[in-house]
């Protein structure tokens, strides 16, 4: 009986050679040049723009605050430029209303950061479930507050704090409510509602983009395990978030010690504010109004020196908190 006939094995079309096969063709010394070449000449405008609009305004305060001016000849003499030496730091450090501003600010941010950075985050939260509708809709509503430059929504918030104009006051008197926006009190809330109004749609928009990276098998795996979705928000998404919680936070502290538009304003009608009731105005008043600009210049270092120190502790708060 003759052995059956077999199939020979169909053997595969040669593969046609790749350039990722056999070993990395090294680059010439030449194209290696050319690359930190084309790197550096992209890098060249940011550090010039960065010198000219940081570095050196930094170098010409630091110049200044070693000065300050006085009049001689019972004022008729006109006025001269005198070495004050660290003079101008020590007059800072010994005004009070300078220091007074600081703690100004220390209220302003116990008030603004948790209401800001809390409704930011609960609205990704919304925006992010599985139950929202039109989340492109959201997210261009809640941003469209920030697209409105800073100052003009100042202006308009102080024209809806304004009674008799303002629908809101008419609408508080009609309930019985008397509040007064620019109140000794008051004034402060009025410059955090205008904060937290500009910004918490900027920052729901970024806490939304870190939600977007969560990985979609985790919350699933939440889901299988019975996981609700408040708690699956609460213990998954936001510890996965952390990161981007902590660089928010960076950034409103060292935005909220340099408020300036929203305080200076309310100012014009709330006069128990005063015109230095923040640092940044405080420095603005010195140098424009008080013609002191060793003052200003020594003030806003001591700003800035502040502002780094902040800095450095809210990101080691936060990498401890995130390694936790």
């Amino acid at each position: 009986m003759a052995a059956p006939l077999t199939r020979p094995a169909k053997t595969p079309p040669p593969r046609a050679a790749s350039p990722s096969d056999g070993p990395a063709t090294p680059k010439s010394p030449g194209a290696r040049r050319g690359q930190r070449r084309a790197v550096t000449l992209f890098m060249v405008p940011f550090f010039a723009l960065f010198t000219a609009v940081t570095v050196l305004p930094m170098f010409y305060a630091a110049w200044m605050s070693l000065f300050r001016e006085e009049s001689s000849g019972l004022g008729f003499g006109g006025t001269e430029r005198v070495f004050a030496g660290f003079g101008n730091f020590t007059e800072a450090l010994t005004n009070e209303a300078f220091l007074r501003s600081f703690g100004h600010i220390a209220f302003y941010c116990v008030l603004y950061i948790p209401a800001m950075v809390g409704g930011a985050l609960v609205l990704a939260l919304l925006v992010d479930s599985a139950m929202a509708r039109a989340r492109r809709f959201f997210q261009i509503a809640y941003f469209l507050p920030h697209a409105v430059p800073g100052l003009i929504a100042s202006l308009i918030w102080l024209y809806l704090y304004t009674p008799g104009l303002s629908p809101i006051t008419d609408v508080l008197d009609a309930l019985g409510a008397n509040w007064n926006f620019f109140g000794q009190d008051e004034a402060i809330y009025s410059v955090v509602n205008i904060s937290a109004w500009q910004w918490t749609g900027y920052n729901m928009i970024i806490f939304y983009a870190g939600l977007q990276a969560v990985p979609r098998e985790v919350l699933e795996a939440a889901t299988v395990d019975g996981s609700g979705a408040l708690r699956t928000a609460l213990q998954v998404k936001v510890p996965m978030i952390r990161p981007t919680v902590v660089l928010t936070l960076l950034f409103t502290c060292v935005g909220a010690i340099q408020l300036f538009d929203a305080p200076k304003l309310v100012q014009l009608r709330a006069n128990t504010m005063g015109e230095d009731w923040s640092p940044t105005m405080f420095i603005y008043t010195a140098a424009f109004k008080g013609h002191d600009y060793g003052l200003a210049a020594a003030s806003s270092l001591l700003l800035a020196l502040v502002a780094g120190l902040l800095s450095f502790v809210v990101t080691k708060l936060g990498n401890r908190w995130k390694a936790s």
